[in-house]
This record gives structure tokens, sequence and C-alpha cells, in this order.
């Protein structure tokens, strides 16, 4: 290799990365955790080394340049370099601390998490937890987090997944609430048309659910709409709707109560995902046993 001909950046380009993925300067400096000028000095920076303009302004928005289209290919491909030595170095450390990142939904951080995060800090002081607890799915590749639970398994060949088995969740309501709009005791499915739905914001998948269980519903059904699950249970729990949630969380609230209709239960897979390179660090496999042992208890763990 001519090393006399490598005279390039790091930080510069993932300054000029991070703009051309966010589309302005203030986002790209959220993102990258630093200052809006900061980003502006490296990517003016970057142009001057390269002596090419990489961004023109449109409107409140910076587009790529044509160089800077045909550069940010290359840039991507160094960022997925740059990730794959972190997790090899992650890779071969076998302390059993630091930090390890773990993601969910909220539902499960603030009600499935607890056991696991409770044995992990008894048998492991030395591993400090980050949970992002979020309904949005972070990328593992780009080291976003390190496992994650989430609800199907993993499409990109670099990640392994383990089956946590499958919850079960239902419509739940307060008594009051349900003895309003006549789901007291056991009910007919088509009683439900009575009752308003806290649901997420794919409506129309919520409506085609309900359909296909011979629930006719429209619009004026899904009286509150709202992405978090623990704002949908504490907006339920306040009697303002149904909403659904896995029994466990559900059956253990004394304020609410199962709604006892002849639906089938909704299911709700669990999987434990995590990079393959990552899974060799000793601190994330013992996260990821403990993970997989409380909440997949009558399965042996296998990695």
């Amino acid at each position: 290799m001519d090393w006399t001909t490598i005279d390039f950046s790091w930080n510069r380009a993932r300054a000029f990365l991070a703009v051309a993925e966010e589309g302005s300067l203030s986002a790209a400096a959220i993102a990258l955790g630093t200052t809006q000028p900061t980003v502006g000095r490296q990517v003016s920076a970057l142009e001057e080394e390269l002596s090419v303009v990489l961004f023109e302004r449109i409107g409140n928005r910076l587009a790529l340049t044509p160089v800077g289209q045909e550069l940010v290919e290359s840039v991507q491909e160094m960022a997925q370099a740059a990730g794959r030595v972190g997790r090899v170095a992650a890779g071969h450390s076998e302390a059993v601390e630091g930090i390890v990142r773990v993601t969910a939904s909220d539902v499960i951080s603030a009600h499935l998490l607890v056991p696991a995060l409770r044995q992990i800090r008894r048998k492991h002081p030395g591993i400090l937890i980050d949970i992002v607890a979020s309904n949005t799915t972070l990328d593992l590749q780009r080291r976003e987090a390190d496992l994650a639970i989430r609800n199907y398994p993993p499409r990109e060949p670099e990640l392994v997944a383990r089956h946590l088995g499958t919850r079960s969740a239902y419509f739940y309501g307060t008594p009051a609430y349900l003895a309003s709009v006549g789901l007291s005791g056991k009910v007919a499915a088509e009683d439900l048309q009575r009752a308003e739905l806290i649901s997420f914001p794919s409506v129309d998948t919520v409506i085609g659910w309900m359909r296909a269980h011979g629930v006719s519903l429209s619009r004026s059904n899904l009286a509150i709409v709202c992405d978090a699950t623990l704002v949908q249970w504490e907006l339920c729990r306040a009697g303002l709707g149904l909403a659904v949630v896995m029994d466990s969380v559900g059956d253990a609230d004394p304020r609410v109560q199962r709604v006892q209709v002849d639906l089938p239960p909704i299911p709700v897979p669990l999987y434990l995902t995590a990079h393959r390179e990552l899974r060799t660090s000793r601190r994330l496999r013992v996260v990821w046993d403990i993970l997989a042992q409380t909440l997949a208890p009558d399965v042996p763990s296998k990695r």
C-alpha cells in the first residue's frame, strides 16, 4: 500500500456523512453529539481538502452536489468498516464490565426487563446498562444498540437472534368503563363496536385485524391514537377506552379488567437480537444469557 497517498480525516468524513443523512448541520450535530459550528467547520475543511463542493442549499436543507452524491457511498462504506473495527475490538474484550446498550419497546422496558436488570446488577455490578425504550427500530449494525428485544426476527444476515417465545395480548379496560359500554362479563366480538379503542397510529392495520375477526370498526372507534404503549396504558387505566397489552402486564394490574370477548389472543412474539460479532464479547454474552433466561425461562439458553 502506498501510504503517502492516504491523507484523509475520518472526523471530517463522518461529519459529511452525518449531514448527508440527516439533511442539515443542526440535525447532524445532534446525531454526532457536537455543535453545529463544529460540523460546519469539518465539512468546509473536507471540501477544501478535496477541492470540491459537497453540498448546495435548497430552502432549509442541504442537498448533495453531484460530486457529493458520488462520494457519499464510499464514505458509507468507511462508516461500516469503522463499525466493524469497534465490533471486533468489543469481541476481544473479556472483562465482565462496561456499558451494554439494550433497546426494547417502552412497555417491555418498563415491565418485562425488571427481573433481568435486577439479576444483572446483583451478579455483575461492573456491567452498566443503557436502556433505549423506543418503539422504533435502532440499527444494531451501526452500534445504535448492542442488544435488541423485538417482535420480529432480523432480516439482516449480520444479525443473530433467539426466539423468546410468543406472549399473548388482550383488550383491557377499567371496570367503570366496561360497565358504561356494556362490556362487563362475557361479550360477543361485535359488542366491541360500542367501545372506543386507544390505538397505535397504524389505524388501518388495527381496523383490518378487527374486521378479519368479525368486528366492524370505523375510525371513530379509535378515539385516541398514540405511538407509545405506556401512554396508551395510562389512558386506559384512566378510563378513556380499551387498550391492548400483554396479559403479564394487564392481568397484574388491579385497576383494569380483561375484556371477556370471543376473540383469539393477539400474538406478541419476542426475539432477542444482536450483531453476530458482538456476541463474542463476554459482557454481552452475560447480558444475553440473563435476558434469555428471564424472558424465556422454559427454554434452555443456546448460543
